[in-house]
């Protein structure tokens, strides 16, 4: 088992942003923009703490509309015909959030509460759920002919450190709908974002026998700030990666525990972590450079968490019915993937592997499309989401659309394998997301997607990544959150495709990493998605836009299945949409990605000749070959 050992490894790149609205969208908040004033005011560390700091703030608002419309949404299904005499507590089963819940019709009343809900909590809620009852006609909102006429939400309130909202909806059959609904998942998106936006040290120094040295170096560095991750690589201070030119006997690994005190922690063909309890990575490292002469040794490095398209009334473009693509959602339409869907809707023989936190599998927006996955972590238990960002990255790919719930993904039936290679703290080692690499590659994966990284090149990982490359996964990676031009990893590695994130005004986030790694650029502000406990939260980071990429690269495989990794990266980056400077540049490298430019290419003969002169050639020699006498 990995577990606490290797508490704190590979970053989630995604921060927290206010949504960012796309011209015929409700028109954004009149407050002056904390992106433009950060742009005009220039840049100096402090200034970067309060910029992410209001950031943090602005996504928690929206994640909180999105927590509110989910729930009112179902109430009014309720009322409008779903509730029956008894049923009241089934919305408490779709919606764990909800606390308590009353149905008033007629002279009765039927009353469901969550058993862990306590007396203090339903005292601190009475004022608050007294309102709602008095105040459940007050708001028109007509929706459906017996849906709810009229609704109230109170203002959140706190209670034990959570904070809390009552809610009622008014059918125009006069029965009622009462509840107390928790918004945990607000406080659970400023706690994870904190971190992944580097507002505080991350991970923290000396916990797990952590320490940092400066990327590309064996020096040491000390983060005392959440910027200072900008310039740090974090490994295990008592751990070795070592791959040996010839695997070692039996006997050799009982000399070595006995020599150097170590213990074998995983290992994978000639490649082995070891943990010693009287030495430390430096000495481990010189030791086996001189006796052993490996192929390398190097500190254990950690990586965190950085059919037919319905038709469309009056010749208009279709507009999914998920609850929120309308008015959230403006990161499909900016990169056409509507459009994009004419040619194709994807595949369900197409699996992406989410490396990551794990996804929850019971989401209703996504549990029709998980395949098996595999808990690199603890490998007794099932790869499920206890951080959320991998049950967000998810959702950004494979979300069901169209279904009248939450989200629309970008493609209708790829489907995700979640591999989970990252604790509860949002942290996974060296061999964990290589593990997850090798794993996701040898049971079928075409493409997989990596919202995590580090600053320090780790040949362990990179092997890995060849493994899999060689064998025509598709890889894609977030280049993160720091604003720096330093090349993260695994993003910067030649077989991965390095994304930076873009904000709904087509410019490079401020957040976002750039540098000459960058291939492609995606939506990654304040984008919706789905989240543990069958909610939704909007997030910003590389992290959000890496996934972004990884759905379009489904979608071509979907498209044209015979073409090659290289070949798909290769039209990625043709197709894009140039911004900034002319041609490749550091923020956007070939642009931002197409949808509907990248699968009109992957299907269109004149364009493929163009793309692909090798894949040509091999076509015709195998005709010259079938038809030589």
């Amino acid at each position: 088992m990995i577990g606490t050992l290797f508490a704190v490894a590979a970053v989630l790149f995604a921060i927290p942003f206010v949504p960012r609205m796309m011209p015929g969208r409700p028109a954004p908040d009149a407050s002056p923009s904390p992106v433009r004033e950060y742009r005009q005011a220039g840049h100096d560390a402090g200034r970067e703490t309060r910029f992410k700091q209001q950031l943090v703030a602005q996504d928690m608002k929206a994640t909180e509309r999105l927590s509110r419309k989910q729930v009112e949404r179902d109430a009014e299904r309720f009322l409008g015909g779903g509730g029956k005499p008894g049923s009241v507590e089934s919305l408490l089963t779709t919606h764990p959030e909800i606390e308590y819940v009353e149905w008033n019709f007629g002279n009765k009343t039927d009353k469901a509460s969550d058993k862990t809900v306590d007396a203090g909590l339903m005292k601190a809620a009475e004022p608050h759920l007294a309102e709602a009852r008095q105040l459940a006609g007050r708001q028109a909102t007509a929706v459906g002919p017996n849906a709810a006429s009229s609704g109230y939400s109170s203002p959140l309130f706190q209670y034990g450190g959570k904070s809390y909202f009552a809610l009622s909806r008014k059918a125009k059959n006069g029965h009622s709908l009462v509840a107390l609904v928790s918004s945990n998942v607000i406080q659970s998106v400023e706690r994870h974002q904190r971190r992944n936006l580097r507002i505080v040290p991350y991970p923290a120094e000396g916990r797990y026998r952590i320490e940092s040295v400066t990327p590309g170096t064996n020096k040491d560095t000390t983060v005392r700030k959440g910027e200072d991750n900008g310039n740090a690589s974090h490994y295990a201070v008592d751990e070795i990666v070592v791959k040996f030119r010839k695997l070692p006997t039996e006997r050799q690994l009982l000399q070595l525990r006995k020599e150097l005190d170590l213990t074998v922690v995983r290992h994978t063909g000639r490649t082995f972590v070891f943990r010693s309890k009287k030495h430390e990575t430096k000495a481990l490292k010189a030791y086996f450079k001189e006796k052993w002469n490996p192929e390398y040794a190097e500190p254990h490095y950690m990586y965190l968490t950085n059919g037919e398209t319905p038709a469309a009334e009056g010749g208009t473009e279709f507009v999914p019915n998920d609850t929120f693509y309308s008015e959230y959602q403006w990161n499909l339409p900016e990169i056409a993937t509507v459009n994009g869907w004419n040619v194709t809707k994807g595949s369900k023989d197409v699996v992406v592997a989410v490396l990551d936190t794990g996804v929850q599998s019971d989401h209703p927006d996504l549990k029709e499309r998980i395949v098996e996955g595999v808990n690199i972590v603890d490998p007794s238990a099932p790869p499920e989401d206890d951080v959320g960002h991998g049950t967000h990255v998810a959702g950004i790919i494979a979300a069901e659309i169209n279904n009248n719930e939450g989200v629309a993904g970008m493609t209708w039936y790829t489907k995700i394998m979640p591999v989970k290679v990252l604790d509860s703290t949002g942290a996974g080692s060296t061999y964990s997301v290589a593990e997850g690499i090798l794993w996701a590659t040898d049971h079928g994966a075409q493409v997989i997607n990596m919202s995590l990284g580090n600053y320090a090149e780790a040949e362990f990982l990179h092997d890995a990544l060849k493994y899999a490359y060689e064998r025509g996964v598709v890889i894609v990676a977030a280049s993160g959150n720091d604003n720096t031009d330093r090349p993260g990893y695994p993003a910067a590695y030649a077989e991965v495709i390095g994304v930076s994130a873009t904000d709904a005004d087509e410019t490079r986030a401020e957040y976002s990493n750039y540098g000459d790694y960058i291939d492609v650029a995606a939506p990654g502000t304040s984008i919706p998605s789905t989240y543990p406990g069958s909610q939704y939260a909007a997030l910003s980071g590389t992290s959000m836009a890496s996934p972004h990429v990884a759905a379009l690269a489904s979608l071509v495989k979907s498209a044209k299945p015979s073409l090659t990794n290289a070949q798909i990266a290769e039209l990625l980056r043709r197709t894009a949409k140039d911004l900034g400077t002319k041609g490749k540049d550091n923020d956007f490298g070939y642009g931002q990605i197409d949808v509907r430019s990248a699968l009109q290419a992957a299907v269109g003969t004149s364009v493929s000749l163009q793309l692909y002169p090798k894949q040509v050639r091999k076509e015709l020699q195998k005709l010259q070959t079938a038809t030589a006498p």
